[in-house]
């Protein structure tokens, strides 16, 4: 007769599950042999779970489907953590398996104990501990249908104990739901709507990643206002491509142009969207915002109409009452701005850098060339983020996955294990800071193990570089933020990778070929400048007090050299400030 962790392997078979991203235990050995014998779902062993959650996070958002990562007693749940809170923060519908110590020793301090319940209760939608055999089914289905349809995390605590006891038979459904509904604003709201869009002649839609699959939507209604179109981070590989009244992203990492734009409408309508950098919503134009969580809108912005509708489906119905303007003024105004905007992000193209100083905008615009069309790009979070962000654009194939609302360092890596894993027949790259790969660089080692074609590109500036940034902008002197870190290439040659070091920039577009066309993995570490700055989209007086101040101390520090080194390096961006 089949036990517990038969049924468990049976029905995670059933709800697609193709993998399961552990490092197996004393209390999740009974799973492991289960998954053994079944033989259809593959056992990814990595070096740490958080590696493991991270993996399975990317496989979700990339697929659109459930996967699924475990993690054994206590140390495992614990490591499992931060990248359960990235996955779930992301909408990515995955199921951990917590497996834990048995029934019987619950509440006695046993080794290895943990409250499975208050530790994953803030990520997740659904976190129980099964105890009985005739729970465990019915808990186990809940959590898939809650992870599939709440899109997030659904947590299911499962002692050793369970796991060997014979199962028993489900007396509700196992088949799992995931059922499509037409969600739009009424008519009336319809019409509504629509009268505003065609009285206003300055309008910016603002794009979130919950206008993802509207992208032809958007261009239409786009194009019907002679609107321009702005975008989050997230969101910009779904709308960024074939969209010609496109002006880039605002936020941290954006551009002026989308910035501008938005503060220069009459009227900002936000699809899909909970950006949550309010500094950068205007606050003089009527703002509409529509989304399918009532409880977000106006949250982040002083919203004046809001609507409860998935993008798409409102679009779909709106466009029929949206008529042709014919006053382009300010689309044409905005468009040559950003025009503008790009041909000044291609100074620090074509100015490389120089020997162990290399422009990582210049990397950036490199894999951007040399990529596949439908590369699969995950970025570290940091400056990887701003290059990644500002130079690698979207075909409408591409997708680029990072720790955008969790904002946790070292999640690239391991989201490429992930992308390749779900997707063997693509190019996967993984754009890293080097803080973020030394933070989990021991699942390199999963890479040579299943022989993953990934190509991890290291930003090695040899610092924390988005932290001194901060510091500096806050008027401090960086302090340990310097990273001394090993040979990255000579450490991937020894785990069984490629790797290539590459100091000089004359180098770095043959490497980096090299790389992307060799066949396995790939390292290459790349020598960047480390007094890169990322400018954002607008100044403030106090952000360059703040670095006056900063530079100030470190030259009264004896850092004169540094100073230098930044003015020198970012000579380009400062000249705009005087």
């Amino acid at each position: 007769m089949a036990n517990v962790a038969d049924q468990l392997v049976s029905m995670l078979v059933n709800a697609g599950i193709k993998r399961i991203y552990a490092v197996t235990g004393d209390s999740l050995n009974e799973v492991n042999d289960a998954v053994r014998r079944e033989g259809s779902i593959q056992w990814i062993h990595v070096r740490h779970e958080e590696a493991g959650a991270y993996a399975a996070g990317a496989e979700a958002q990339i697929t659109g489907t459930l996967a699924c990562c475990a993690g054994s007693s206590g140390p495992g749940h614990v490591h499992l953590i931060n990248g359960l809170y990235d996955a779930h923060r992301s909408g990515a519908p995955v199921i951990a398996i917590a497996s834990t110590i048995p029934s019987f020793e619950y509440g006695t301090e046993y080794f290895q104990e943990t409250n499975t319940i208050k530790l994953f209760d803030d990520c997740s939608h659904y976190n129980q501990v099964a105890t009985t055999a005739k729970q465990f089914p019915r808990m186990l289905q809940a959590g898939i249908q809650a992870a599939i349809n709440r899109k997030g995390v659904a947590v299911i605590g499962l002692p050793g104990d369970l796991t060997g006891m014979d199962s028993e038979e489900i007396t509700t459904a196992t088949a799992n739901f995931n059922p499509r509904a037409v969600v739009r604003p009424s008519d009336v709201d319809l019409n509504q709507l629509a009268g505003l869009l065609n009285h206003h002649k300055k309008i910016t839609i603002f794009c979130g990643i919950g206008a993802a699959e509207a992208h032809d939507e958007v261009v239409q209604l786009s194009q019907r206002l002679n609107a321009t179109v702005a975008y989050s981070f997230r969101a910009k590989m779904d709308i960024q491509y074939d969209n010609p009244n496109e002006v880039g992203m605002t936020g941290l990492l954006g551009l002026p142009s989308a910035y501008h734009s938005m503060h220069e409408s009459d009227l900002l309508l936000l699809l899909g969207t909970d950006f949550p950098y309010t500094p950068f919503m205007p606050t003089g134009c009527k703002i509409v915002q529509i989304d399918t969580k009532p409880e977000r809108i106006g949250r982040r912005a002083k919203v004046e109409v809001g609507l409860c509708g998935d993008v798409k489906d409102t679009l779909t119905a709106l466009l029929p009452l949206i008529t042709q303007s014919t006053d382009d003024s300010f689309l044409k105004a905005q468009l040559e701005l950003y025009a503008g905007v790009k041909e000044n992000m291609k100074i620090y193209v074509d100015d490389m850098g120089k020997k162990e100083n290399i422009h990582p905008e210049y990397i950036a615009s490199l894999l951007d060339e040399l990529a596949t069309n439908d590369a699969i790009f995950t970025v570290d979070t940091g400056m990887s983020c701003v290059w990644g962000s500002r130079y690698i654009n979207a075909t409408g194939k591409r997708k680029m996955v990072g720790s955008f609302n969790h904002g946790s360092m070292a999640n690239a890596m391991p989201q490429a294990i992930g992308a390749a894993l779900a997707c063997p027949g693509r190019q996967v790259i993984a754009l890293c800071g080097d803080g973020g790969l030394s933070m989990l660089l021991g699942d390199l080692a999963t890479i040579t193990q299943y022989n993953l074609p990934v190509k991890i590109i290291v930003f090695n500036n040899r610092s924390l570089g988005m932290v001194k940034l901060e510091m500096e902008v806050a008027g401090l002197p960086d302090w340990q933020t310097e990273m001394h870190n090993p040979d990255f290439a000579m450490v991937a040659k020894a785990m069984g990778i490629k790797g290539i070091a590459v100091k000089d920039p004359d180098d770095a577009k043959q490497a980096l070929r090299e790389a992307l066309m060799y066949n396995g993995p790939a390292l290459v570490n790349i020598f960047t400048d480390p007094n890169a700055l990322a400018m954002p989209p607008k100044i403030e007086l106090g952000q360059v007090k703040g670095m006056a101040l900063s530079m100030t101390k470190l030259m009264l520090n004896g850092r004169m050299d540094e100073v230098l080194d930044t003015v020198k390096a970012n000579y380009k961006h400062l000249k705009d400030l005087i």
